[in-house]
Formats: structure tokens, C-alpha cells, sequence
């Protein structure tokens, strides 16, 4: 049984349009399951599909998160309390590390 939210379910599928549909109906960009926020979240996708596939990383759905006002510094609540950036940056998924690092940046 798949007890994802709906919002998680989009970002487990890679699905934008319903994802921003969800976003646009009050979910919580912020929202947890299992320790992960819809942008920790993303990230480990992406680093699956990329793992997975072979093809190159990609960063859509990461990117389209911090549009929305994810927070690359919020603590998931996965155990080690880590943040997306951290987790970005220590996965591998460079491509994710640049972007928050530079969102993180223009931010200050």
C-alpha cells in the first residue's frame, strides 16, 4: 500500500504538471514522508533516475521546488536531520549542489 501523499506521489513520478497543481491547491512544499521533504525528496529521484538509467542527471523537478519556495536548509527529519543541500552535495548530484548553492547565495 502506497501511503505517499499525493504531492510525494508526483514527485516520485517526475510529474511537474500534476505536482504544480497540487502546489496551487495549498500543499505544503514543505511536507514530509519518511523523513523527507518533497525537495529531499526530489533529489533522490533524480539521482535514482540518473543511477538507473544511465542518462544524465537531470534537475527539473529540484529546480521547480525551490521556484516554489522549498527551503534547501530545512532539516528533514530522516534520522540524520540533514538538509537538501546537504544531501545534495553529498550524493553526488552535482547538478542540484550548483543550483542550491547559488539559490542559497542570491539569497543572502
Amino acid at each position: 500500500m502506497n501511503d505517499m501523499s499525493p504531492a510525494h506521489q508526483a514527485v516520485e513520478a517526475e510529474d511537474l504538471v500534476t505536482l504544480r497543481r497540487l502546489l496551487d491547491e495549498g500543499a505544503d512544499v514543505h511536507e514530509e514522508y519518511d523523513g523527507l521533504t518533497l525537495l529531499h525528496h526530489a533529489i533522490d529521484v533524480e539521482i535514482d533516475g540518473h543511477v538507473q538509467s544511465g542518462d544524465g542527471l537531470h534537475v527539473d523537478t529540484t529546480a521547480y521546488l525551490l521556484a516554489r519556495g522549498a527551503d534547501p536548509e530545512r532539516r528533514g527529519g530522516n534520522g540524520a536531520g540533514i538538509t537538501a543541500r546537504h544531501q545534495a552535495s553529498t550524493s553526488g548530484h552535482w547538478l542540484a549542489a550548483c543550483l542550491i548553492e547559488e539559490w542559497v547565495r542570491m539569497r543572502r
